[in-house]
């Protein structure tokens, strides 16, 4: 339990990050957003034996949180949950493809270990990518900039009420647990089977927290509609860090540039 109170508590720090006030969280969230959609799509568009040709689209995530002022460590900690599953998906990929494709001095290297580690890099810049959109934008921000786009209205409202519903669910479970540790004497109750019985109470108790937190919602004048605490609007710095961004995303796709780093170099030094 104590890692769902934890997880819970770095969700919780996203949204307080999101009330920054340096130039990137002053952008619009729809900029925000197209320009992790398109970064995401571009790094997803690489063939699955592409290594060198995603290394520099580490630039983005990396200039976002520069620029903004977000700690490396709450990414990071992102990453390390994300990138064990990631490498799960891979984990057969080099019992499957044996066929050597480059080598490392003497050393052949397979291509099933060049998707494997293709895999992992893919995820790791996705991943950190859409951390950061949060950590810029907020939960209630990416809802809104989707709801300007013209998602439907009532899709955007349970997609914000399934996010902040979670905390209703992992703040009763932590107070469940803690209240069955607190009764139980020498590791009785304890067990498997007591958890049956939990979770039908856990899911009783946030149904019916949640119906009082919608009543005091509606008396407090909730109409179907989240306002934000700072109003923008798509102006010229939005539609600069789009374009400048989908414009460097069409490049390096389209040009492997440590490849030509690499003929460059060779080049100077033949």
């Amino acid at each position: 339990m104590a890692h769902i109170e934890t997880a819970l508590r770095d969700l919780n720090r996203l949204d307080l990050l999101a009330g920054g006030d340096s130039a990137i969280h002053r952008l619009d969230p729809r900029a925000k957003v197209l320009v992790t959609l398109a970064f995401i799509v571009t790094v997803v568009s690489f063939g699955r034996h592409e290594v060198a040709g995603l290394l520099p689209f580490a630039v983005f995530p990396l200039a976002m949180v520069a620029v903004s002022g977000i700690p490396p460590a709450v990414v990071l900690r992102k990453l390390l949950v994300v990138l064990p599953f990631a490498a799960l998906v891979g984990l057969f990929n080099p019992f499957f493809d044996r066929e050597p494709l480059l080598a490392l001095g003497s050393l052949p290297v397979s291509g099933g270990w060049v998707s494997f580690l293709s895999i992992i890099l893919r995820a790791a810049l996705t991943v950190g990518a859409a951390v950061v959109l949060v950590a810029v934008t907020g939960f209630s921000g990416v809802c809104l900039a989707l709801q300007r786009f013209g998602v439907p209205q009532a899709f955007v409202v349970q997609l914000l009420f399934l996010y902040r519903y979670l905390f209703v669910l992992g703040d009763e479970g932590i107070r469940m647990t803690r209240a069955r540790e607190l009764r139980s004497f020498a590791g009785r109750g304890m067990g498997l089977g007591a958890y049956g019985s939990l979770v039908g109470s856990l899911l009783l108790r946030t149904w019916d927290r949640a119906e009082r937190i919608h009543m005091a919602m509606l008396s407090r004048g909730f109409r179907g509609e989240f306002h934000v605490r700072r109003e923008s609007a798509f102006g010229r710095r939005d539609a600069a860090f789009t374009a400048g961004w989908c414009l460097l995303f069409l490049f390096l796709r389209l040009v492997n540039v440590p490849h030509l780093i690499g003929l460059l170099v060779t080049g100077v030094f033949r």
